[in-house]
Order: C-alpha cells, then structure tokens, then sequence
C-alpha cells in the first residue's frame, strides 16, 4: 500500500478527472432560473410516464446505492494503510474518488424527484435505513480484500448503469438515458483504477494478492445495499425485490456477475502469474 502511495498523484490525474471540467448534475436538469423551467419540466415528466415499474424499482435501487456513499467513504478510511488524517497518499484518493461518485446520487434523486413518478419520501427513508445498517461485504480492513471488490462492483455499477440508460431510451427518455451514460462512464473508469491497484499489488506480493482474490470469490460478492428495507422492515428485506426486478429486467443477472469474474481472472493474467507460494498456488487453482 505504502509503495502505491508514492505514485497516488499520477493514479488520480489517470484515473479521476479534473473538477473544474467535470460534467456536474445541473447539466443535465432543467434549469431553474430560467422562464422555460416550468416547460421543461414537463418535458421530462412526460418522457417519464411510459417507465414501467419494474424499471422504476431498479432506477430507484441504484439511486439509494449511490446515495449510501457516506458509508463507503468511512469503510474505505479504515482500510490498513489508509489514514484520513494524512491529506496526501491514499486517503487523497479516497476524498477524490467520493467527491465524483457523489454526483451520481445527486443527479438521479433529483431526477427521480422531478419525474413526479416515486414516493420520495419512502425512498428518502430507505436511504437513511440504508446508511445507518451500513454493510457487510467480508473485507474486514484487508486492502487487498477491498480492491478486489471495488473492482468487481464497479464493473457492475456500470453495468447497470449501461442498460438503464439503453431501457430509458427504448422507453422513450432520451434524457433520463444520457444521465445513466454518464454515470455508467464514470464507473468504468473508476473499476479501470481499482484494476489497476490489484495489477500491481500482483507485482510486488502475488500469493497474499491471489489468497485475497480467492477468499473473495468463496464468499461471493455482496451488493452494496444488500442491507435495503423499507420503513417497518427487518434489514435486508427489500433487496430481493430490487435484485428480482434487475434479474426480471436483465439489467443485472447471474449471468453477469460470472462474466465479471471470469473477465478480472483474464485482466489478472492469474495463469500465468509467478512467484506463487505453496498456499498462493491452490488458491489459483480455485479459482481457475
């Protein structure tokens, strides 16, 4: 950790774009000091009357994932080797990697708000629960363990992303579909980053970097808000109904997560990496 540290400004000026320039929510929405606020708005709840419930309770599942971001950005400051009161190395990456995955919550919940379709207040509340259950991903503080789960949920982020933006085309909103590309885009090159992190900690310590990788995948990874419920409800209940609707809707299958496993075992190169130890070599051969 320590020896990528050293590199953190290159990683961030690689892989996280310049704030300045960034695109920011309120390029997508309809502007509120302008005297056509009132037809555009109606513009983007007409776009929105054919989104079909099912594509509702996903878009509304991603839009409470995003907005759980409180709660990644303190688990990854306690990751070992992370330390939040050094303004340099990892923790600089973990405050600039938030900082952008933030619009992407913003953007949507103020989308969905101005679509007149959801019960906000209900949504609000299953973002709260979600924030204060937290989660439990089985990484404990091991930062190879977490690498190699953010780099397999943002490849799923933006795979539904990807296909939401694809639906609210098919369904007639052309806006609602640029906003989940952007946000698909960013989690590309976000899982392009934590790939990265896990290349070179193969370099330098391959059987503990493998051993984490093969832990992960006996596990399975979990959702972020495998946690979501509603109000009255026991933690967890209402995730089965957000993963159905994906699973119903393809917008996110079993399916795809074999095929995220099976692309980070080809971006790994894990058959052909050497210097394994005794233990380093049966966790490959799991996982192959």
């Amino acid at each position: 950790m320590q020896f990528l540290a050293k590199k953190i400004d290159s990683i961030i000026d690689e892989f996280l774009k310049n704030i300045d320039t960034n695109w920011q929510p309120a390029d997508f929405l309809p502007d509120s000091s302008s005297e056509n606020f009132s037809r555009d708005i109606k513009d983007l709840q007409d776009q929105c009357k054919e989104l079909p419930y099912d594509y509702l309770a996903v878009l509304v599942g991603d839009v409470i994932t995003e907005e759980a971001l409180p709660t990644y950005e303190s688990w990854l400051m306690t990751v070992e080797g992370i330390s939040p009161q050094e303004p340099a190395g990892w923790s600089k990456w973990v405050r600039m990697w938030t900082a952008e995955e933030n619009r992407h919550g913003d953007l949507l919940n103020k989308y969905l708000y101005l679509s007149g379709r959801i019960n906000m207040r209900q949504m609000e509340i299953s973002t709260q629960y979600l924030i204060a259950d937290g989660f439990d991903i089985g990484t404990s503080t091991d930062p190879y363990k977490n690498f190699v789960y953010t780099s397999f949920q943002e490849l799923a982020t933006n795979i539904s992303h990807r296909r939401t933006a694809s639906m609210a085309k098919q369904y007639g909103s052309s806006q609602l579909s640029k906003i989940c590309g952007v946000i698909a885009s960013d989690e590309a090159r976000h899982a392009k980053a934590y790939k990265s992190f896990v290349t070179r900690i193969f370099e330098i310590d391959p059987s503990e970097m493998m051993l984490a990788f093969e832990d992960m995948m006996r596990k399975k990874i979990v959702m972020p808000a495998h946690f979501l419920r509603q109000a009255g409800e026991k933690i967890g209940a209402t995730f089965s109904h957000f993963s159905d609707a994906a699973q119903r809707l393809g917008v996110y299958t079993s399916w795809d997560y074999t095929n995220i496993l099976e692309s980070l075992i080809k971006e790994w190169n894990i058959s052909n990496i050497t210097g394994l130890n005794e233990h380093g070599e049966k966790a490959r051969d799991y996982l192959m």
